[in-house]
């Protein structure tokens, strides 16, 4: 009864966490975008062909994966609120440094701002571990699927300003291609700032204190009890449970999924400007295209959210291998001069990312002790980070060797490794 007596005075606050961590990710989105849209194009010009024009996916998502886990490091020790600010204030010294190289042609400085901006997809991405820290497991799934939406509005206006923030470049004296990378840096440096002032009191330190004191509430009288003061009842640190108890398979599929999903949605993506480009499409139409990519896999995070609560795990992880499966098939068979297909296939893989992401989110923010949550989260998206370098890397290798056709035929196979990875627990979730 007392349970459900807090969980109702306490509704406000989750809404109100909720909130912030939406507001900083409509910032966050449109610095997310920029990589997203121009970052292979970009490497082209630079680099003079396409062959490595995967490049900056694979730093990016590369500096994402060393950020994943020190922002859950610095989440583990010091709160969400302190973690997300800084990585969000590395993702946007990173485009300016982006900008910086294009403006002096410099190549080494150009690829290790790339690493450093990746800190900011990282974090875009660790956000919605918060958004799920104050949840109701009934509802978790699809409390973090809030904050994932909340990106959709900057990360679908980003590709779309590659025209205007060029001319602002150009205006400036850049390469208009170092346009969408000014906006990066004015929207992951707000993103820092509305986390830094707002995001009080921290979901991930009040979780704690709720923990602790649930334990205390609920352990047997006769049992001698060591009183916490207020101080050590918010403190971050927690004392950590028996390490093979973490990775259980459950929380390993669960990360697989993940990595798996990124990796297919990664590799697609990467290649598709540089693909349109090759045929004629104008960038505009190319940022089009990306925009409604990337709204596909932010706009219906709600949705994977309740199928989640509502199926389970299991489930949704299958259907996000398929969805990734048929978005292949389509861009591999799709004529090279229609837009319409190559935006269906998209489409489809934003959907499938979404699927596979909300699914294996939820279970490590259900399956991981609240005392290692942070930490163990961000090793997660470690694997997931590295599997979107490895995409993003591949894909232009692939690219060059069998032309996008071939690309889009060999993501299309390795999707069935989501649901072969899925498929064999039959008696539980993930």
């Amino acid at each position: 009864m007392s349970t459900a007596v807090t969980s109702t005075r306490e509704e406000p606050l989750q809404r109100r966490i909720l909130a912030v961590l939406v507001l900083g990710q409509l910032l966050a989105g449109a610095g997310l975008a920029a990589g997203v849209t121009v970052g292979a194009l970009l490497a082209e010009d630079m680099l003079g062909g396409s062959a490595l024009s995967g490049l900056p996916a694979a730093l990016f998502t590369g500096g994402s994966a060393l950020a994943a886990v020190l922002v859950g490091k610095l989440s583990q020790a010091r709160g969400r609120r302190p973690g997300l600010a800084a990585g969000f204030t590395f993702g946007a010294l990173g485009a300016v440094g982006i900008v910086v190289a294009t403006a002096i042609g410099s190549l080494p400085l150009l690829f290790l701002s790339f690493v450093i901006y990746g800190s900011g997809t990282a974090t875009n991405l660790q956000a919605r571990y918060a958004g799920a820290d104050l949840a109701s497991p009934a509802h978790r799934a699809r409390a973090l699927s809030y904050v994932l939406l909340g990106t959709t509005a900057g990360a679908v206006a980003g590709p779309n300003l590659v025209g205007p923030t060029g001319v602002v470049a150009e205006g400036m004296g850049l390469a208009p291609l170092a346009g969408p990378f000014l906006l990066a840096a004015l929207a992951y440096g707000s993103a820092a700032l509305v986390i830094s002032l707002l995001l009080r009191p921290d979901p991930l330190i009040e979780a704690r204190r709720r923990a602790a004191a649930d334990k205390s509430a609920t352990a047997p009288s006769s049992s001698p009890s060591i009183p916490s003061s207020p101080s050590s009842l918010s403190s971050p640190e927690a004392p950590l449970p028996v390490p093979g108890r973490i990775w259980t398979g459950e929380v390993i599929t669960g990360v697989v999924v993940m990595a798996l999903t990124q990796f297919v949605m990664v590799g697609l993506m990467t290649m598709t400007p540089v693909h349109m480009r090759a045929h004629d499409h104008a960038v505009t139409v190319v940022g089009l295209v990306i925009s409604l990519h990337v709204a596909a896999m932010f706009l219906p995070a709600p949705l994977s959210g309740w199928l989640v609560d509502k199926y389970g795990t299991r489930t949704v992880s299958i259907s996000a291998g398929i969805v990734l499966l048929v978005s292949g098939v389509i861009a591999a068979v799709s004529p090279p001069e229609n837009t319409l297909f190559i935006t269906i296939a998209l489409i489809l893989l934003g959907v499938g990312w979404s699927l596979g992401l909300v699914a294996g989110t939820t279970v490590l923010a259900s399956a991981v002790p609240i005392a290692v949550r942070a930490s163990v989260q961000g090793q997660a998206d470690v694997a997931v980070a590295l599997a979107g370098a490895v995409g993003g890397l591949l894909s232009g290798l692939v690219f060059a060797w069998i032309d996008f056709r071939g690309l889009g035929f060999w993501l299309a196979a390795l999707s069935l490794i989501v649901v072969a990875a899925v498929r064999p627990r039959r008696a539980r979730e993930l």
